[in-house]
């Protein structure tokens, strides 16, 4: 009898997300452009009972294939054959650090059937393979854009993320520990086993399990990115304890607090060239429609609440959510940019050279791509124009070409850098392929 129930819940999930697969739901009503910026449109929720799932399936590149560079820019392969390469970090001698990885296993963060439905297409998209749990240095010495070493610089992490350099201390942003290694210049590995510097909310469930880390100017203070444990807090808000926030921890000591909060899930941060200020990207919330929620680049203040739970985009109330709270939606603050609904937009980085011409002072900023949206948005890199410290202008796209116009993924875009030579680095999981992206005339 056992085995009977186990074919029929297998048929019923397979049937389902067949279903799912052709993108069962409503349709956008407003171009991706229209969620953009710092007026995009909001219109009303528009949730289902199935939620919309189109995921393009994961192909990766074929035939020498790359993405497509914007006009005066050239893309090119700067190591391929990695396995889900999702972050980068360049060390102050220009090696590059490319974090190996994905979600640990874990228990399912989606239960019943429409998790075993989410799970088969997050599986789909590629986003199902075991973590390699390393980073891995790649060595460019020439600036040619062909490194010459590759090598293991860290291994037998669990699902590391962020990773940023202070002085002889180099961090790493675990799922659920931030760990702390000893760093010679031009040192190829880390010997010595990590440190622990402090723990970071994880547990079964882990929903969102990206970890990112940056440090302020004299390396006082480091800040951690952490995920909401679930959608809209339906698991309850006792799983959510020093989630959908940025962390400050004091390196010294570990000691760990709530720098800003009510942000679904953060994971880009950057240091705003001239105002000095912290910025981040964040994914908002699913299933309310495919034009909603817009995800957001967003400066961030300290002890700032920027809606999640229970409202999106400042005072827009997400009545999914009991019990209300009108006192935090009235304290909630409107993001600065407007990213577009379901782009998953994760990497951030603020350009300061001048090596591709026009993009100096704004951000660069990866999309992932959707699967809670018909039609697909995403699956680019975009780039931000700032004035005076603040954004200043329509987004336009960097790298395009991840997905194909029979709907598949060759690639998805993940994490950046910046190399030695202002050439800009792109982390593509999907390809398990690092681009570099230089200025036409200068190769």
């Amino acid at each position: 009898m056992r085995g009977r129930i186990d074919i029929w819940l297998r048929n019923t999930v397979v049937l389902s997300a067949a279903a799912l697969g052709v993108g069962c739901g409503e349709s956008a009503r407003l171009t991706v452009t229209e969620g953009m910026g710092t007026q995009p449109v909001l219109p009303a929720p528009n949730p289902s009972l199935i939620p919309i799932v189109d995921i393009a399936p994961a192909t990766g590149w074929s035939n020498g294939g790359a993405p497509r560079a914007a006009d005066g820019l050239v893309v090119e392969a700067f190591a391929r054959d990695l396995d889900h390469p999702r972050w980068l970090y360049v060390l102050p001698n220009g090696d590059v650090l490319v974090a190996e990885t994905n979600a640990p296993e874990r228990e399912s963060a989606r239960t019943g059937i429409k998790g075993a439905i989410m799970g088969l297409a997050m599986k789909r998209a590629g986003s199902a393979t075991p973590s390699a749990d390393r980073i891995t240095l790649l060595r460019d010495s020439d600036g040619n854009g062909e490194p010459e070493l590759r090598t293991t610089f860290a291994a037998d992490l669990h699902s590391p993320f962020g990773m940023t350099l202070v002085g002889e201390s180099f961090y790493v942003a675990n799922t659920d520990a931030l760990l702390r290694f000893d760093y010679r210049p031009n040192a190829t590995s880390v010997v010595a086993p990590g440190e622990r510097v402090a723990e970071l909310p994880a547990g079964a469930i882990n929903y969102h399990w990206t970890k990112n880390v940056i440090a302020n100017r004299d390396g006082t203070r480091l800040y951690v990115t952490v995920g909401s444990n679930s959608n809209v807090g339906e698991r309850g808000l006792e799983e959510e304890r020093q989630r959908a926030a940025i962390l400050e921890v004091d390196p010294r000591t570990g000691a760990t607090t709530v720098y800003a909060s009510g942000l679904r899930n953060p994971n880009g941060l950057g240091w705003e060239p001239q105002t000095g200020a912290l910025w981040t990207v964040v994914n908002e919330r699913d299933e309310i429609g495919s034009d909603l929620v817009p995800d957001y680049l967003t400066a961030v203040a300290q002890g700032a609440f920027y809606g999640w739970p229970y409202s999106y985009f400042g005072a827009h109330v997400d009545e999914r959510v009991e019990p209300a709270n009108p006192d935090l939606v009235a304290a909630a603050r409107v993001p600065d940019y407007a990213l577009g609904p379901h782009t998953a937009s994760l990497g951030l980085i603020f350009y300061r050279s001048d090596a591709l011409p026009g993009y100096r002072g704004g951000a660069f900023i990866t999309q992932h791509g959707s699967w809670n949206r018909k039609p697909p948005s995403g699956y680019r890199v975009i780039f931000v124009p700032f004035s005076a410290g603040r954004p200043d202008g329509v987004a336009r796209e960097v790298l395009t070409g991840f997905l194909t116009d029979d709907g598949d993924a060759q690639g998805r875009p993940v994490g950046l850098a910046v190399d030695a030579t202002g050439a800009l680095l792109v982390a593509d999981d999907v390809g398990n392929t690092v681009w570099r992206v230089s200025r036409a005339s200068s190769r």
